[in-house]
C-alpha cells in the first residue's frame, strides 16, 4: 500500500467512524453515568469487536455476506435485537443521580459486563464486515505482503475508533454537569434509548 492509497484510506476510515452509531452512543453513555474508565474498558472491547469482523472479512465472509442474503439477514436481526435491548434498558432505567463531586454517584459497575457490552455492540452490527469486505480490497496491492497490509489497515481504523469514542466520552463527561437536574437525566436516558431501538429497527427495515 502507497502513501496515496493509505491517506484515502485513512480519510474514508474517519468520516465513517465519526458519524454517530451505536459505538457512539454506548459511550457517551457510559461516560455519563460511569466515567471515562468505563468508556474505555467499553472501547477496548468494542476495538476488539472489530478487529474480529476485519478479520473474518479478510478471509473472505465479507464476500459471503454479500452473497448470501439469508446470512446477512440472520446476523442483521440478531444486532437489531441487541440495540434494541439496549434501547428499553435505557428507556426503563432506574433513577440515576449524579453527586456534586467529579464522578457520578453510579459509580459501581462491572468491568466485564462494560467490556462484553462494547464487544457485542461492534461484533453484531453487519456494517463493520461489508465495510471492510467492500474497502479493504480497494486499497491493498495484490504484490505487496497482504498480511502486512491487513495489519496496517486495521490498526488505522481500530487506532481512529478508539480516539473518536474516548473523545466523545470526554467531551460528554465534561458537560456532565447539565445532567444533574433528574428530570434532565431521565431525558436524556429515554432519548438515547429511542435512539438505540430506532438504529436497532433501521437495520431491520432499511
Amino acid at each position: 500500500m502507497d502513501l496515496h492509497n493509505y491517506i484515502n484510506y485513512f480519510i474514508i476510515s474517519f468520516f465513517t467512524i465519526t458519524s454517530p452509531g451505536a459505538a457512539i452512543l454506548l459511550a457517551i453513555n457510559n461516560a455519563m453515568c460511569y466515567g471515562l474508565k468505563a468508556v474505555f474498558f467499553s472501547t477496548v472491547g468494542n476495538i476488539l469487536g472489530l478487529f474480529i469482523l476485519s478479520s473474518v472479512a479478510m478471509f473472505g465472509v465479507g464476500a459471503l455476506l454479500k452473497s448470501s442474503a439469508i446470512f446477512y439477514i440472520a446476523l442483521k436481526i440478531i444486532g437489531a435485537i441487541y440495540l434494541i435491548y439496549l434501547g428499553l434498558k435505557q428507556i426503563y432505567q432506574k433513577r440515576v443521580r449524579f453527586s456534586l463531586k467529579d464522578e457520578p454517584h453510579c459509580q459501581r459497575y462491572s468491568t466485564k459486563e462494560i467490556f462484553i457490552k462494547g464487544f457485542l455492540v461492534a461484533v453484531t452490527n453487519p456494517k463493520p464486515i461489508l465495510f471492510f469486505g467492500a474497502i479493504f480490497p480497494l486499497f491493498m496491492d495484490e504484490k505487496k505482503d497482504l498480511v502486512l497490509q491487513f495489519f496496517i489497515m486495521t490498526a488505522t481504523f481500530t487506532a481512529i475508533s478508539f480516539c473518536s469514542l474516548m473523545f466523545y466520552g470526554y467531551i460528554s463527561k465534561s458537560a456532565k454537569s447539565w445532567f444533574f437536574d433528574e428530570n434532565k437525566l431521565k431525558i436524556f436516558y429515554r432519548v438515547s434509548g429511542v435512539l438505540f431501538v430506532l438504529m436497532g429497527l433501521g437495520m431491520i427495515f432499511l
